[in-house]
């Protein structure tokens, strides 16, 4: 097996989660799950990341069914994760949650997040962001009660979203999943995550593949013969940070996971650091009431 699987993260419901995951969004159709799943069991992976949005929870939860057996693993083997769209915000959070358990065909699922801070059909300003917002958390604080989401958390939310949670919530989030890469150092939310002893997990590590031609992290990783991506991935781990990266191609699965037989120099570290200029690729939730 390989080493990655005994990398981990303690999350405050007292269970570790893998600091390296597979993402899968934009992986789609059974054929293209199945082979990526596949390689990335093969090369170690140990947690996967879905979501509602992403129209395949249905089928990762058929390929993992079929390739634990085949690799010798059971459901305790994997961590999955998955997340409330934002069309069930509000009082269908329920019902959303729910339908991704079926859709995955398992019994509990790891971690289930709220995918985003607004409700689909609400402009982002809309004063009845902050109660579906609420109504979300209750939903999946009674089902973690049942035992059907081991552990809860957010997405895509700012320092002041948090915090409204954190007042309001009977169970703290156990993760907030954000986009982080040097050129998105999240300085303030991670120092929320801290203070409240929530997990900060990355996505878009890769800054949606802008920045593996960045002539700092070339130059990092032509110095340490790595390839830019693992040089952007283990950037993230070394800081303790779970990465999620995605791909159907087995060959760059398996690099992607080779995050934990090296590390990066003080000054490489620094380096990389020292790109942030708050710069978003993705979703920016910060006009979100």
């Amino acid at each position: 097996m390989s080493s990655s699987s005994s990398h981990s993260v303690l999350l405050n419901t007292g269970v570790q989660m893998p600091l390296l995951g597979l993402g899968t969004y934009k992986l789609v159709g059974p054929e293209d799950v199945y082979q990526a799943v596949d390689a990335a069991l093969v090369a170690g992976y140990r947690a996967f990341d879905s979501a509602a949005v992403y129209r395949n929870e249905a089928d990762l939860g058929r390929a993992l069914n079929e390739l634990l057996p085949k690799h010798g693993l059971t459901r305790e083997d994997v961590f999955i994760t998955s997340k409330l769209g934002p069309k069930d915000q509000g009082e269908r959070a329920m019902e959303g949650a729910l339908r991704s358990l079926s859709q995955l065909d398992l019994d509990y699922i790891d971690l289930y997040l709220i995918h985003w801070p607004g409700t689909q059909g609400l402009v982002v300003v809309d004063q009845r962001n902050p109660g579906n917002r609420s109504q979300s958390w209750a939903a999946l604080e009674e089902l973690h009660a049942q035992g059907k989401l081991k552990a809860i958390g957010v997405s895509n939310y700012t320092p002041a979203h948090m915090r409204e949670l954190m007042q309001s919530c009977k169970i703290p989030p156990a993760l907030l999943q954000v986009e982080f890469h040097p050129r998105l150092c999240q300085t303030e939310l991670r120092r929320v995550c801290e203070e409240y002893g929530v997990c900060f997990q990355a996505y878009s590590s890769l800054g949606k593949g802008e920045l593996v031609t960045d002539p700092v992290v070339m130059e990092v990783a032509k110095n340490c013969e790595r390839t830019p991506a693992q040089v952007l991935l283990r950037w993230a781990v070394q800081q303790g940070v779970p990465v999620l990266p995605k791909s159907s191609n087995p060959d760059r699965v398996k690099d992607n996971s080779r995050l934990f037989d090296f590390t990066l120099s003080d000054t490489d570290m620094d380096r990389l650091s020292a790109l942030d200029c708050e710069h978003k690729y993705c979703w920016d939730p910060s006009e979100v009431v």
